[in-house]
């Protein structure tokens, strides 16, 4: 018998027996004492909550396809060398990574670009250019848990490869301004903080300085979340002196574009401002000019971004990161073992784009919804099922019931999903060749021809019989 809840609990060890025995003991106890607890940085989704992110979901992917974006699919687990060839071993610290009983060592996918960088190698010159995929998935990274970051965590990818054209760019600024908007946003609400690679690059090589731009530029991602001196001091440890730090950080704060290039009087850092400039008129004319806004501070952590990056961020600040970002990977496909391919994208991260949507009050309704009940009443139930039938082949929702439960049972349980209508097949209404058509929102009800519901209507409410 198992201890009382109020006494000590023994332990496995006294019970006895097989190992077997002493596991199912820990097993019963863990039920018990409910401590199958959720793990830490991952979440339930209850249907509520589902419906208002299956509605999310749905825009974004929707507002891609409108662009002519296709769908993908890709794997939950990739080789870990996909992510430690580009980004050194310390990223496995990150990862959910494992050896498998193949003797692979293997992750869980932390992002989604590696694999369409693989997967466009893979074809090769199968593809027709511009490739333009999406897809929405989870991903998963072992990291601090906070506002809008969790270890699975959900994104929407959408990635345009073969085109170095500032149009690109433009395209990828137009859908995610697009989705934003057809998920209830205002301009008010957002905006775009864009930069350029390339000008941070060549801005910190013409320093009079020996600088690890990398480090650099990781500094200067981190710049708006950590303090002025601790910014300074990354700077100077990739090789900045202190001087240079301060006229280094007064540059990104400019206003004039051609600050930069007359300080740099590079051609590298002229190109780039200019390709900079390209993408703002290209997103001018693809009318979201006015959701974007130059910060030089923008500069994205991960190395493989090459050109145009930006960010998406809550204009009244209550979201405090990154709504989600994006921009150029130019080499990546190269470094994979590819042909040349210019590669721009965005990916939506779902858990802070849903913080935004309810600071603007446009979070879909946490609800259920239900087209149909169809209430069975006696021994009705092959009328009640050919009826629902019918209504589910005209694409509705229609629940019936399961259970065995008496006529206000099921009403009640009717009013619990959101019933719009309720069809009540009774065996006195059989009787008159007739169902009972009820309005949940109104009350109002009525008769309808069984041999005529739904007959050649669509969608037959009570307003068809009334």
């Amino acid at each position: 018998m198992l201890p009382s809840r109020s006494g000590d609990s023994p332990n496995a060890e006294a019970v006895g027996g097989s190992e077997s025995e002493k596991a199912g003991f820990k097993r019963r106890l863990r039920q018990r004492d409910g401590m199958y607890d959720r793990l830490k940085g991952f979440r339930d989704f209850y249907p509520e909550e589902m419906a208002a992110r299956r509605a999310v979901a749905d825009a974004l992917e929707e507002t891609a396809r409108q662009y002519g974006f296709r769908e993908i699919g890709t794997p939950t687990l990739e080789a870990v060398d996909l992510y430690t060839d580009k980004s050194g071993e310390d990223i496995v610290d990150e990862l959910y990574a494992f050896e498998d009983k193949g003797g692979r060592h293997v992750a869980m996918t932390p992002e989604l670009t590696p694999t369409v960088a693989r997967m466009v190698v893979a074809k090769g010159q199968e593809l027709q250019k511009p490739i333009k995929w999406m897809s929405t998935r989870p991903f998963w990274r072992y990291e601090q848990v906070q506002q809008g970051r969790f270890r699975e965590f959900y994104q929407t990818n959408v990635d345009v490869f073969g085109s170095a054209e500032p149009e690109a760019d433009a395209e990828i600024l137009s859908y995610a301004a697009d989705a934003l908007t057809t998920l209830g946003l205002e301009g008010s609400d957002f905006e775009f903080r864009v930069s350029h690679r390339d000008i941070l690059g060549g801005l910190l090589r013409a320093f009079d300085a020996d600088v690890a731009v990398r480090d650099a530029i990781r500094a200067v991602d981190k710049s708006e979340k950590i303090e002025p001196a601790e910014y300074y001091d990354l700077l100077h440890e990739a090789g900045l002196s202190y001087d240079q730090t301060e006229t280094f950080d007064d540059l990104l704060s400019t206003d004039d574009l051609s600050e930069l290039t007359d300080f740099a009087g590079t051609d590298e850092v002229e190109a780039a401002v200019g390709n900079l400039q390209n993408v703002l008129n290209a997103a001018d004319d693809f009318g979201v000019r006015d959701y974007c806004t130059v910060s030089l501070e923008t500069a994205r952590g991960l190395d493989y971004y090459t050109g145009t990056v930006f960010e998406c961020f809550d204009t009244q600040g209550e979201v405090s990161r990154a709504v989600f970002g994006g921009g150029r990977y130019d080499d990546l496909i190269e470094s994979y073992g590819g042909q040349p391919t210019p590669a721009v994208g965005v990916a939506p991260g779902h858990a802070t784009l849903s913080l935004l949507l309810q600071r603007a009050g446009v979070w879909p309704d946490e609800a259920l919804s239900t087209d149909y009940y169809v209430l069975s009443v006696g021994d009705t139930r092959a009328t009640a099922s050919r009826v629902a039938r019918d209504l589910r082949d005209r694409g509705h929702v229609v629940e019936t019931d399961l259970a065995g439960r008496s006529f206000g049972a099921q009403m009640s349980y009717a009013d619990g999903v959101n019933a719009e209508t309720v069809v009540i097949v009774g065996e006195r209404d059989l009787e008159n060749g007739e169902v009972t058509v009820k309005e949940m929102g109104s009350g109002d009800q009525t008769t309808a021809p069984v041999d005529d519901f739904p007959g050649e209507r669509d969608r037959p409410t009570y307003d068809d019989f009334a």
